[in-house]
C-alpha cells in the first residue's frame, strides 16, 4: 500500500513540488526570525496553502522542517552562483564578480544570514545530519578552485593560497555588513544600508579580496 499525500490544502496538493516549495519559503522566514526554538508549525501552516498534517507529512518533525529550511537557503544561493558564469571572465574579473554578488546576496537575504547564524548557536547540530549540504558547497569551492588556478597560471595571483580559505574570507567580509549591521550602525552612527556607504562597502570588499589574491 502506498502512501498518499493528504488533501485539504487548497489545491496544492496535486502539486508537491509547488507546496513542498511555499512550505520552505515560509519556514525559510519563521526559522530566521525566530530561530528553531521559537517558530512554530502552526503558524508556518497558516501562512501557507499546506495543513499542519501536510507538513509533517513532507518533513516528519519540525526539526526535519529547519533543517530543510537550512539545506534550501544554501541550494538558493548556490543555485544563483552558477549562473554567473564565471568560468568565462578573466580571472579577476571572475573574482569581483563572484565577491560583489556574495555581498549583495546576503545584504539582500537577511534570512539566509539569520538562519546560518541561529545554526551556529547550535554548534552546526542540525546541518551535521544532512546528507546533501556537503555536495551542495562543493560547486561554490570548486568555482574558486578553478578561478584561482587560472590565475596563477597566468601569473596573475599568488600561489600560496587556499581556495577555502579565500571562500572564508569572502564570506566573512560580506556576512558582518548583515549580521553587524544594527549594532554597527548604532554604535558608530553610520548606516550601513545607506545606499553610498554601501556601495562603498561593497567596492572595498571587492578590493580587499582581490588585493589579497594578487601576486
Amino acid at each position: 500500500m502506498h502512501d498518499t499525500v493528504p488533501q485539504g490544502s487548497g489545491g496544492r496538493a496535486n502539486d508537491p513540488v509547488a507546496t513542498r516549495r511555499n512550505i520552505l519559503e515560509v519556514a525559510i522566514r519563521e526559522f530566521a526570525k525566530k530561530g528553531l526554538a521559537g517558530a512554530r508549525i502552526d503558524e508556518i501552516a497558516e501562512q501557507t496553502s499546506a495543513s499542519k498534517r501536510m507538513i509533517y507529512y513532507y518533513f516528519k518533525s519540525k526539526q526535519g522542517l529547519y533543517l530543510a529550511a537550512l539545506e534550501e537557503s544554501y541550494r538558493n544561493i548556490r543555485d544563483i552562483e552558477s549562473t554567473l558564469h564565471l568560468e568565462s571572465l578573466p580571472p579577476d574579473q571572475a573574482m569581483r564578480t563572484l565577491v560583489g554578488f556574495t555581498f549583495d546576496y546576503q545584504s539582500q537575504n537577511t534570512d539566509f544570514v539569520r538562519l546560518v547564524m541561529n545554526e551556529n548557536m547550535h554548534n552546526g547540530h542540525y546541518l551535521a545530519q544532512s546528507a546533501t549540504i556537503k555536495d551542495l558547497n562543493i560547486p561554490a569551492i570548486a568555482g574558486i578552485r578553478g578561478i584561482y588556478a587560472r590565475g596563477c597560471e597566468q601569473g596573475l595571483f599568488r600561489k600560496d593560497l587556499d581556495p577555502i580559505d579565500i571562500h572564508a574570507s569572502i564570506s566573512a567580509l560580506c556576512f558582518f555588513n548583515v549580521a553587524n549591521q544594527h549594532t554597527f550602525s548604532l554604535i558608530f552612527r553610520r548606516n550601513v544600508m545607506d545606499p553610498e556607504i554601501y556601495a562603498q562597502r561593497r567596492a572595498n570588499v571587492i578590493e580587499m579580496v582581490l588585493r589579497y589574491m594578487l601576486a
